[in-house]
């Protein structure tokens, strides 16, 4: 009798020790693609059907064995979207969306303006884009270019500015 007993309690921890491997896979396999963010990786493991709990237990292990860090992540993601380009205001937004704490974004950001000027990268982009619509009537194409970079994040301040001076 205690076997059934010894076996009835391996087979109810086993259930979740296999769920717990399960989720640390799927986490792994999200982390192969990407950084991700702690946000960002218990939504999906919840999307995949894990509990609350054990996608905080898995976040939490990850989180503890380094291989997640929600200020190295915001750090990366400032620093490639810096370079497609976009502007402040949409990155602070995409980060926002990805369940950072305000604080680690306005950090990461604030150390990535150190050496990047927005005025430089909407004039550039405005002229290459100005190029392109070189047929068209010049106040449309100033109108498309202005509604381009909004798009990309930049301010509308910066923008107008440029856009004047073309």
């Amino acid at each position: 009798m205690k076997k059934q007993h010894v076996k009835s309690q391996l087979s109810k921890d086993r259930p979740q020790s296999h769920s717990a491997e399960k989720a640390r896979a799927y986490a792994f396999l999200l982390l192969k693609f990407r950084l991700r963010s702690e946000a960002e990786l218990i939504v999906r493991l919840k999307q995949k059907g894990f509990s609350d709990n054990l996608a905080q237990d898995t976040v939490d292990f990850l989180k503890d064995k380094e291989f997640i860090d929600d200020r190295l992540f915001a750090r990366s993601w400032v620093a490639s979207r810096l370079k497609r380009p976009f502007g402040i205001r949409r990155i602070k937004q995409e980060l926002l969306g990805k369940g950072l704490d305000k604080q680690i974004i306005e950090d990461s950001l604030e150390q990535a303006k150190k050496g990047y000027s927005e005025t430089q990268t909407v004039s550039q982009l405005a002229r290459q884009r100005f190029a392109r619509l070189a047929g068209i009537d010049p106040q449309k194409a100033k109108a498309r270019v202005y509604g381009y970079l909004l798009r990309r994040g930049f301010s509308p301040d910066i923008v107008s500015e440029t856009i004047k001076q073309l």
